[in-house]
């Protein structure tokens, strides 16, 4: 009878769970039983694990196989398991190096021929063994260069699993594998140069709007007829934010790591991601799903970036009330049979619709085939909490030619994005020792305490505004982050009257002043 112990990190959402491999092997009918919640990718793992070992010029124990995955209680997923099975159960039967295996934490998917595959969530997986005081950790050859962007771990990339025990000091041979092609000879995808603002003609007040909510973290609300700039706008959002913090570099590579959209030669990534599902997703696909426990979608893969909804009319109703969630508390919980998974979501929204459904109900709407219930009906498709929890609506009107004449140079991104950078220099000076970073993240509670400084003719004139019914609790919240904001881009140290009316025009479509 012998009993083998090795680590590996099981992964819920985001967060890694250091977990105990416990092999037993006893007399009786060969048999080989994996327990502790493991999920259907880990049961099969016994047959990779045995036909590897084997592979691997080992004999396989011709008796009761016992393997338990601690803590019992949490849900195990994932191939990246297979390895920790192979040690445990060698180790129970008398690899030389059994106590040198048992304080490493061993990750990766095993081939039938022994070879070791990358798996995903490498990153976080790493982390979660750093934290834990297990910075001694195997990994597969592959992932070696995303584990290495950990710091303070010790990673010991392996190829094969010979490999790895010949190291124990067992008794393996590596066999004759087909060579494989060396990573750097891969030609890395070209990706393109990001677009430039100046490129979009006209539209000064969308160009302004756009500036604010790049400023301050706005989510935006573009609604123009088709042709007009909305979508050229948006994708031109993420070039004027400010590149990632080391701490949110971190946070968004784990998600992509997860998702399986990351390229670890590439490094940590620096700048805010940009995702733009197309409006037959479904709620799975944007806010995370799938069978077991649940992947990141699209809203966690735009964390610290932009999610762009173009035609978000068209979007079904089930996926946009899913978003109110992230808007308000930066995450997604998804609760599944399988366990619960929290993935981080805090980015910027960007709606983009047009005013009816043939989209030329743009100021009289001469030209609008559609009858006025259908013009109503389908902007009400997005909802009015979910709306309401946008800070900058804006209506993207047809550029004349007079304005073409008639306007100077556009600023470039460069331009634009170095303003945005100074604003976002005074946020973070202001609300230094605050939880929060930009205008966006401030609680109204906050704001409108002793701690946002308010001026007493800013009280009356968002008073007033309320009082009219112009503004909800939430909607004259919004409007003072956005006048925050107007304050940081002029280098003003509080907000005037002048800045609350012209976040009342950016927050109401320019429909209400103060």
């Amino acid at each position: 009878m012998g009993l083998g112990r090795t680590r590996t990190v099981s992964l819920l959402g985001l967060q890694g769970h250091v977990v105990e491999v416990e092999a037993h092997v006893a007399p009786g009918l060969p048999a080989f039983t994996v327990v502790g919640l493991p999920d259907a990718s880990v049961n099969e793992a016994k047959e990779r694990v045995r036909a590897a070992v084997t592979s691997s010029g080992l004999a396989w124990p011709a008796r009761r196989t016992t393997v338990n995955l601690s803590p019992a209680t949490l849900p195990k997923t994932g191939s990246g398991l297979d390895l920790a099975l192979a040690v445990a159960v060698l180790a129970a039967v008398g690899l030389p190096g059994a106590a040198e295996a048992a304080g490493r934490v061993h990750l990766g998917e095993l081939g039938l021929d022994g070879r070791l595959h990358p798996v995903r969530g490498i990153l976080p997986a790493v982390a979660a063994a750093v934290s834990a005081g297990r910075p001694d950790v195997v990994v597969p050859a592959a992932n070696a260069v995303e584990a290495r962007l950990v710091p303070g771990a010790v990673v010991r990339p392996v190829h094969h699993l010979a490999e790895l025990l010949r190291s124990y000091g067992g008794d393996a041979r590596v066999p004759d594998l087909p060579t494989e092609i060396p990573r750097s000879v891969v030609v890395p995808p070209v990706v393109p140069a990001p677009p430039d603002l100046a490129e979009v003609l006209g539209q000064d007040e969308a160009r302004f709007a756009l500036e604010v909510a790049a400023a301050g973290g706005h989510h935006l609300f573009l609604v123009g007829p088709p042709g007009a700039g909305k979508t050229m706008l948006a994708a031109r959002l993420p070039g004027l934010l400010p590149d990632l913090t080391d701490a949110e570099a971190v946070e968004v590579t784990a998600v992509h790591s997860v998702a399986g959209t990351f390229d670890p030669a590439q490094g940590l990534i620096r700048r805010p991601p940009f995702e733009e599902p197309h409006h037959t997703a479904t709620p799975a696909a944007v806010v995370g799903g799938g069978s077991g426990l649940p992947r990141p979608g699209a809203a966690s893969r735009a964390h610290h970036g932009v999610l762009l909804l173009d035609e978000a009319p068209e979007f079904s109703p089930r996926v946009l009330q899913t978003l109110r969630q992230p808007l308000e508390r930066g995450e997604l919980v998804l609760h599944r049979a399988a366990g619960t998974a929290r993935y981080p979501a805090r980015f910027q929204l960007v709606l983009a619709a047009n005013p009816c459904p043939c989209g030329r109900a743009v100021g009289k709407g001469l030209h609008c085939t559609c009858r006025p219930m259908e013009r109503r009906r389908y902007l009400a498709r997005l909802g009015g909490p979910l709306l309401d929890r946008v800070d900058i609506q804006v209506d993207v009107e047809p550029v004349s030619r007079a304005a073409l004449s008639l306007g100077g140079a556009p600023d470039t991104t460069a331009a634009v994005a170095s303003r945005v950078a100074l604003a976002r220099d005074r946020q973070r000076r202001r609300l230094a020792g605050t939880p929060w970073s930009t205008n966006a993240a401030v609680p109204g509670s906050w704001l409108r305490g002793p701690e946002g400084n308010l001026p007493d003719d800013v009280r009356t004139a968002l008073g007033r505004a309320a009082d009219r019914g112009v503004l909800s609790m939430r909607g004259m919240d919004r409007v003072l982050r956005l006048a925050w904001t107007l304050a940081d881009l002029d280098g003003r140290g509080r907000p005037t009257v002048a800045d609350v009316g012209a976040a009342l025009g950016l927050r109401t479509r320019g429909e209400s002043d103060a």
